[in-house]
């Protein structure tokens, strides 16, 4: 009884967060057809939301390694960050959000190879 009121209840956000995130795609395309201009980080931050419909997918499947996605998701999102800070960015700081990119991809390679010898 209160397993199945758990699963329903994650079923139901996981449907409420894939509306928002459609919503949300829907409102940037509708902004970038407004200002008629396409930029990089625009388009990692439609990534972001088509990793985040993939790791939905992902979580209704359970096929794939569920911590991948949101570790993609954070490379993306980190990626992002760099676009957005431009060139007057602290160089420090360009070396800590380079460094956390290649720790997560470190990290998704070995989770890769870990589940794969499995």
């Amino acid at each position: 009884m209160i397993k199945s009121a758990i699963d329903f209840g994650e079923k139901l956000f996981l449907v409420l967060i894939a509306g928002f995130t459609v919503v949300a795609m829907g409102q940037e395309i509708l902004f970038l057809y407004e200002q008629r201009k396409v930029e990089l980080k625009d388009l990692l931050l439609m990534f972001i939301y088509a990793e985040v419909l993939g790791m939905l997918s992902a979580f209704y499947s359970r096929q794939r390694n569920l911590i991948l996605m949101p570790l993609f998701i954070a490379t993306t999102a980190l990626s992002r960050l760099i676009i957005l800070q431009g060139k007057e960015a602290d160089a420090a700081m360009l070396v800590y959000e380079s460094g956390a990119i290649l720790l997560i991809g470190a990290a998704c390679w070995i989770i890769n190879k870990v589940s794969r010898s499995e």
